[in-house]
């Protein structure tokens, strides 16, 4: 298996174990009463301060000096609550994916780059508060694994975020570029990579894995290597499931988080994407201990970084974010139910043809980027036809998908009910 194929494998095997646990945490919420009061509570000045339009004319959203609480209006607020919706559906139902659509979707909307960044590492964090059940596993955490992890993920997104702060500071279309760039090569890899898979899996009539990581006491060659490695402080884990437990330094793993932490800076995904394949293939650390950690990890990284890097500076849209939990919380159970009753060949086209859509979207706002920064000499309504297709191309695919699962969620809903 070649290095590419790897990385991709890596990547979706963290994106579906990401998206279960925020399937896990929307139920959570949803089953508690006191939880969604808290949230109506959040919501009804948001909506009250939406119908009041308080404010009447701004030039865009997050402007240089970005400061809380941003403008918002009754438009601004709905589109946030369908970006989140269309988040959930497709987490939900795909089981993947999900989380890379917030950030580039609230982008195409309008929102300055930074402020989005902000934004969704806030509506994680708080959805990470509200909604986890850490408290029904931190049997299985590892408390030695955490603090160290922690304390590079701290460090991780410290400079994420200053490097967003830092290009944003200097220009705001350098921020814009450098966030829309490491998108859409994100977006790319992973969306081309599933479509070569669909591809093959649709001439072969075979359906998806749905393994989203290996086995509990499973071991990788890497993982070996990497546990071979002894530089103190030496840290002991597993030791439920392996005689002795197993041992790694503690080094290697505080540098794992800041390579989480700095993508959840930078990229505002909560870095779980990456910490579960990362403990479980790199590190060695078996799933149910990752599980647990994984849980943690989300809640301080997402927390510090929407906190001590974005909120205080005013690149958190508060508005935007209630919006994004309240549709989320909606479109992940409809997504998720409507799974019993659509095949799954069909869900890893839709999850292919899904981020694709996000790679178009983000990759055809660089070439005006550029005309703006006078790096590229092209006609500027050459480049803004082009963003205007990777804007249409990414909301008819998003609507598309939208309309499907509903579509398939109301015309089962006897049969879901029954199952139920």
């Amino acid at each position: 298996m070649g290095f590419g194929r790897q990385l991709y494998e890596f990547m979706l095997r963290g994106s579906q174990a990401y998206a279960q646990w925020d399937l896990e945490v929307s139920t959570s919420i949803l089953k508690n009463r006191k939880k969604l009061l808290i949230l109506l509570a959040l919501a009804v000045p948001v909506l009250a301060g939406c119908l009041a339009e308080a404010y009447e004319a701004h030039e865009m959203l997050g402007g240089k000096t970005a400061y809380a609480p941003a403008f918002y209006t009754t438009t601004i607020f709905l589109a946030s609550i369908a970006v989140g919706l269309a988040a959930g559906l497709i987490t939900g139902c795909i089981g993947a994916g999900g989380g890379f659509i917030i950030t580039p979707a609230l982008m195409a909307v309008g929102v300055k780059g930074i402020l989005a960044v902000g934004t969704d590492l806030f509506h994680i964090f708080a959805k990470a508060i509200m909604g986890t059940t850490v408290h029904k596993k931190l049997g299985n955490v590892s408390a030695k694994l955490a603090i160290a992890f922690l304390a590079g993920s701290v460090l991780g997104t410290v400079i994420g975020g200053a490097i967003n702060k830092g290009l944003y500071n200097a220009d705001p279309l350098l921020s814009e570029l450098f966030i829309s760039s490491i998108y859409a090569v994100l977006l790319g890899f992973l969306g081309f990579y599933a479509l070569f898979d669909f591809l093959k899996a649709s001439r072969s009539n075979t359906g998806a894995s749905q393994d989203a990581h290996g086995g509990s006491s499973g071991m990788t060659g890497l993982s070996v290597k990497i546990q071979k490695i002894a530089v103190p402080p030496m840290i002991t884990f597993d030791e439920d499931l392996v005689p002795g437990g197993r041992r790694i330094s503690g080094w290697i793993v505080a540098a794992g988080g800041v390579v989480v932490g700095l993508l959840a800076a930078i990229m505002g995904v909560g870095g779980g994407f990456v910490t579960f394949p990362m403990f479980v293939y790199i590190f060695g650390v078996s799933s149910m201990t990752t599980v647990g950690t994984d849980i943690l990890q989300i809640i301080f990284t997402a927390g510090f970084a929407a906190i001590g890097q974005y909120a205080i500076y005013g690149y958190v849209f508060y508005t935007l974010a209630i919006g994004m939990l309240l549709g989320s919380l909606l479109g992940i159970q409809i997504g998720a139910l409507t799974t019993k009753v659509v095949k799954g060949i069909h869900i890893r086209g839709f999850y292919a043809i899904s981020i694709i859509a996000g790679f178009i979207n983000r990759a055809a706002t660089l070439p005006k980027k550029l005309v703006e920064m006078e790096v590229l000499n092209w006609s500027p309504q050459v480049v803004g036809i082009i963003e205007d297709v990777g804007n249409v191309v990414f909301w008819a695919v998003v609507a598309f998908f939208g309309i499907w699962v509903c579509s398939k969620f109301f015309a089962n809903i006897g049969k879901l009910r029954g199952e139920a």
